[in-house]
Parts: structure tokens; sequence; C-alpha cells
């Protein structure tokens, strides 16, 4: 059985996340990530995942900024 111990930083973004996960997920290829057993996947195919969506989110804060928006 999995644990997931980890929270998002703002309470209630989970869900956002999860969709933004699939999202990014089908952006690289693998379709219908949210019913694949993540455990047959290789860590690289589940890294690039989690890495691709800290990029766009760094690339959505780096936007903000240059246009006169707050990071709080």
């Amino acid at each position: 059985m999995p644990r997931n111990t980890n929270k998002p930083a703002v309470q209630g973004a989970s869900a956002f996340l999860d969709s933004f996960k699939y999202e990014v997920a089908n952006e690289l290829g693998l379709t219908n990530y949210q019913t694949i057993d993540k455990g047959s996947l290789t860590s690289r195919e589940n890294g690039y995942v989690g890495g691709y969506m800290v990029r766009k989110m760094i690339q959505f804060a780096e936007q903000q900024l240059m246009n006169g928006g707050t990071i709080r």
C-alpha cells in the first residue's frame, strides 16, 4: 500500500496539482497516466513528469514576475 506523505504548500491545491500532473504526463506521451501502475514505469519516466511539472511552474512564476506580478 503506497503511503504518500507529500502535502501541498497551499491547502486545497491537491486537486489542481493532480490534474496538472496528468496534463504534463499526457504532454510527455504517457497517456492514461492516472490509471497506469506507476511501479511499472521506470524511475526516469516518473521523474520526467515531476521534473517537467517543476519546470512549468518555474516558467509561470518567472512570467508573473516579468509582468510586474508578485509571488507570495
